[in-house]
């Protein structure tokens, strides 16, 4: 009877823990704890394979009486797992390993190893991309009704700025996004009392005909700071830029983590999107001439579509645009950057960060030099609409 007991809970703390390793995020993020380990395996050697963890590398330990299960993304429970074999694991994919781990947390004897392949977090979002991609809207808050939970969103692309009155369907998914993320996968259980003005917000659902209503399936906010400026020093080694921002001179630290994603703003796209001509200055930075009064832009130029899409689609935009990494970014090139607020304004902790992009820092728009304060629209940058720029 003891036995049975004792299997019983470490089995409900099993589900417990899977429902929040495996979750949306399709990757198992528990660390190290005293019966289990959970992260991305980074290599396989014979009966052992090494796990990266949030607290960690631990080594896991294969004999003959491990067992192996595989997880579906789209249906993180253990109970639905198939059996598996050591054939199927790979580097790269997510692992819940359950077994004795070692009083230095440095390795344990696997029980079960739970699985949810690279191949299949992959697919999933793909899927998940495109589905937003294509039934997604981006803005930023600007009023809601406490009573109906109806939103104001104001969507901002090339071609000016839309309002959209998004809906709750009834039964409708309220998320948060993760502190330093952006990314669906990675978004929290939350609840229309998180939600304030000024709060960014991707929504799922479908559109009215003429575009002024959005009845949502599922609704995700969260709250972002802006940042551009630039750059005075690069730290590789630390992984921090040190930026002067823009509108305030004063000095920011943006720390690029592992899971930054760095663009480039190709220069003839800059062109496009402003419909101007470039012309090269000091320290590589471009320099765009506005179009002259009832200049129009230029044949061809994104930004066009239906009312509200053209956000969306420099947000998808921006995913396509050339990665870099920390090494290419130089003294005297401005950047922007997106980040989840924190106590420190000083220091922030950079979730998108843009690189050329001076002549969206540097060129008056609207007759003023934009504002980088809180509570500001600022201003637009290809890409980063969505999140305050």
């Amino acid at each position: 009877m003891k036995n049975f007991l004792t299997f019983g809970v470490t089995g409900v703390l099993l589900t417990v823990l899977a429902s929040t390793a495996f979750g949306q995020s399709g990757g198992a993020d528990v660390g190290i704890r005293a019966n289990l380990a959970g992260g991305e395996i980074i290599s396989l050697e014979g009966g052992k394979m090494v796990v990266s963890t949030i607290d960690g590398q631990i080594d896991v330990i294969i004999s003959a009486n491990t067992e192996f299960k595989k997880v579906a993304p789209e249906n993180p429970s253990l109970r639905a797992a198939s059996v598996t074999t050591a054939g199927d694991i790979s580097v790269g994919d997510r692992v819940l390993v359950s077994g004795q781990v070692s009083e230095d947390r440095k390795s344990v004897p696997a029980r079960t190893v739970y699985l949810i392949s690279k191949n299949d977090i992959e697919e999933r979002r793909r899927r998940e991309t495109e589905e937003w991609r294509t039934r997604g809207i981006t803005g930023r808050i600007t009023t809601y009704n406490p009573q109906t939970q109806a939103l104001t969103v104001s969507i901002r692309g090339l071609m000016g700025e839309t309002t959209v009155t998004v809906i709750p369907k009834e039964g409708v998914e309220y998320l948060r996004y993760a502190p330093d993320s952006v990314e669906f996968s990675q978004a929290k259980r939350s609840s229309f009392n998180e939600i304030a003005p000024g709060d960014s917000l991707r929504a799922l659902g479908s559109r009215n005909a003429d575009g002024t209503e959005f009845v949502a399936e599922k609704i995700v906010t969260g709250a972002f700071v802006t940042v551009g400026g630039t750059i005075t020093a690069v730290d590789e080694q630390k992984g921090e830029i040190m930026v002067n921002e823009v509108g305030t001179n004063r000095a920011v630290t943006v720390i690029v983590s592992k899971g930054a994603v760095l663009r480039q703003f190709p220069a003839e796209m800059v062109q496009r999107f402003t419909g101007g001509a470039a012309m090269p200055t000091g320290a590589g930075a471009t320099v765009i001439r506005p179009p002259q009064a009832g200049q129009s832009r230029p044949s061809g130029a994104p930004g066009g579509g239906t009312r509200g899409s053209s956000s969306q689609g420099l947000d998808d935009l921006f995913d396509r645009f050339p990665g870099i990494g920390l090494g290419d970014l130089k003294v005297g090139q401005m950047i922007a950057v997106s980040s989840s607020k924190g106590a420190d304004s000083s220091r922030v902790n950079a979730i998108k960060l843009l690189s050329g992009v001076e002549a969206f820092l540097r060129a008056p728009q609207g007759g003023r030099r934009p504002s980088m304060g809180e509570g500001d629209p600022g201003f637009t940058i290809p890409g980063l609409d969505g999140f305050g720029f």
